[in-house]
Order: C-alpha cells, then structure tokens, then sequence
C-alpha cells in the first residue's frame, strides 16, 4: 500500500509539472490560441479578420477608392517687403531683396491626361507650383486657367498612370449624407476625416460671387484646400474650399464648392480658355418692404432692381429700376444670389425670357446677355 501511494504521488508531481512547463512555453497545445503569454503576462487576442472583409460601418474602401487621385500642393511666390523701394527704410536696413514666401494646399486628378481641379486661392499669384502624389511622385505643374468667380483653379502635370477619382452627381446629395474629407491639413501628409452633410446650397457667405456650397461636418483644416469632398462610394461630390472658425482650425463647418459647379468650369476653361457667363447690367437687392414702397411695388417675392446700367443689356430689353424680377428662363429666383446664378448661366447673345413685376402688374422681358466682365482681382475674406 505504501508502495503504491508513493508511485501515485510521484505520478502527479510529474503530471503538474509538465502541465506548467507546457502551459508556460507552448499554451497552444492546450488549446489556448487566443491567449499569449508577455512577460510572463496572459494576454487575450481578437480572432484574426479576413483582409478582404472591412469591419462593419468603415469607410477604407471609399477611402482607398478616392485618396490616391488626391494630391498635395506646394507654391511658393517671391514678395518684397512693402517698403523696399523708401529710401530711409533702404539706408537704415538696406536692401532686404525678395523673400520666397510658401503656400500649401491640396488638389484631385480628375483626367488620365493630368488635369487637377483645386482651389483659385491656393494657386493664386505663384511663381512656381509643384504637386505631390500620394506614391511619392512630384511633378511641375501648369495652370490652365482660374476663375476667381468661384474660386476653382485647373492645372495639369505631365505624368503617365495617373489614378484618377471617379466624378459623382453632387445634385443627388441629401442632408444626413455621409460625407469623407481627403486632403493635407497643416502639411502633416494625407488625412481623411468623416462627417454628414450639414446644409445644401449655402449662399451669401462673401467667400466667392457666386455661391451654392455644400457645407460639412467633416474636419477640414488649413492645407484641407482644394481637396475632395467625396461619398461613402469614393466619388467626388465637391472640393472643399473654406471653414467656419474663430481659431483657424476646424469647428465643425466646413464648405466645399459641388463637383457639377467644378465641372462647368472645368468645360469652359479646357474649351474656351475662359468661363463665359451671362450678364445684363444691373444693380440687384434683396426685396424689403421699405425698397417696396420707395419703389412702388406691390411684389412680396422676388430680386428688386435698384440701378440699370444705361445701354446694358437689361436696359435695351426694356427693364427700369424698380422692377421685381420674379423669374428667368422660367426659373424662379428668391434672392441675389439666385438671379446671378441664373443670369451667369445664359447663354450670352441669346435672347431669353424675363418675368418682372412692375408696381402691380407682371411684364415679360426679352433679354439678350452679354458677356460678364472678368474681376479686376480676386479678394479673399
């Protein structure tokens, strides 16, 4: 019996210790795959997921999709000092010459033959222009054509495979649609943040004159300019363009131009050299019961019409100042910024229809626009 109970012990003595030395140095056979041991610590791991399968509620396919026909802009200008030509500044400091002055923002491949559509302020006014692509590729870059009227910019490198981002139909946006920013904020390299759509055809924000912004909570930030705007599919619905802020940075109200504004500039830039719009020669308000009954008119809705330019277009169709122009073309307008999107999209020597309001009556006009004047510069505020 005690023979026995010696070689019993000494069978379980053997037993745990194997057990320990095996559980120390190889848990797996025990069946413990997702445990690992550091440092003597019992770590618990997540079953491995499949590469092809994304986590549910991600967006790396869209951004996968969209990121690498998003590029990094650098400019740089030479600027003198404002005071380099006075003679006193010059004895006391003497000649500062010029200093090259860096700008940065962001931009999107929209052609395989290197066309980049970006912001008119981020280009504005360089001497040189140099892109970066998200595969380390640099490249000189070449502007195309501005137009400082909605601040769009079209430039072009000369690389071969290009990715190109896929357009989408910025018209179908919804509020409450999920949105991603790409760009390169503060020069930090490519980020993607994610928001919603927060309001749709934003006007009067004296960022640009003409105006129908997206506007979105997704983060956008210094160098974020230029960048894309797209959907959850990866297709391009804007260029983001300004923000919101009292701090320079990202307050949750962010402002991208709609890719249907971008490419109408894009066809008359690369077409014409230019962007032709309409023009007829008048001074516009908003519609307000005092202008009403200075004016005479008994029109409630509607763009008042303060000034006609003499021999303009609107005054050789017969238009007076005191008119409420209620549509154009058939299209309703509301405000200022409604009626000079709707006059910039006629096309210029073409007659077309304008209903006004002329005291108590409604008058059809016939119009032909001209060509709208270019800016004599583009201000920034």
């Amino acid at each position: 019996m005690k023979r026995l109970w010696l070689l019993f012990s000494q069978t379980v003595t053997v037993l745990v210790a194997a057990y320990f030395v095996v559980a120390t140095l190889q848990p797996g056979w025990l069946g413990k795959g997702n445990a690992r041991s550091g440092a003597g610590i019992s770590l618990l791991e997540a079953p491995a997921t499949p590469a092809a399968q994304p986590v549910a509620g991600s967006f790396s396919a869209a951004a996968r999709k969209a990121a690498p026909a998003v590029v990094s802009i650098n400019t740089s200008k030479a600027v003198r000092h404002p005071r380099s030509n006075d003679p006193w500044f010059q004895f006391f400091f003497g000649d500062q010459g010029t200093q090259a002055q860096a700008g940065l923002g962001s931009g999107v491949i929209i052609s395989p033959d290197g066309y980049i559509l970006t912001n008119n302020h981020v280009v504005e006014g360089a001497d040189e222009i140099e892109v970066t692509l998200t595969d380390r590729r640099r490249a000189r870059a070449k502007v195309i054509g501005t137009d400082p009227d909605t601040d769009l910019a079209i430039l072009r490198i000369e690389l071969d495979k290009l990715p190109v981002i896929v357009l989408g139909n910025s018209d179908a946006l919804a509020v409450g649609d999920q949105v991603l920013a790409i760009g390169n904020p503060f020069g930090v390299g490519q980020t993607v943040t994610s928001g919603i759509v927060s309001a749709l055809g934003r006007t009067q924000l004296g960022i640009n004159t003409f105006e129908n912004f997206i506007q979105t909570d997704a983060a956008i930030n210094p160098g974020n300019s230029g960048g894309a705007l797209v959907d959850i599919n990866g297709n391009l619905m804007g260029i983001n363009t300004a923000i919101y802020s009292r701090s320079g940075g990202s307050m949750g109200i962010g402002f991208a131009i709609p890719v249907s504004t971008a490419r109408m500039v894009l066809d008359g830039i690369v077409k014409n050299g230019e962007v032709t719009r309409g023009w007829i020669g008048v001074e516009p308000n908003e519609l307000s019961p005092e202008l009403a009954e200075t004016f005479g008119v008994k029109a409630t809705e509607g763009v008042i019409i303060t000034g006609v330019l003499q021999d303009g277009p609107a005054a050789q169709g017969g238009m007076r100042p005191g008119d409420v122009i209620v549509r154009v073309g058939g299209k309703q307008v509301d405000n200022v910024s409604e009626l000079l999107a709707a006059v910039a999209a006629l096309k210029p020597g073409e007659p077309s229809p304008f209903v006004v309001q002329r005291r108590d009556k409604l008058v059809e006009l016939s119009i032909s626009p001209g060509v709208r004047p270019r800016p004599q510069r583009n201000v920034r505020r």
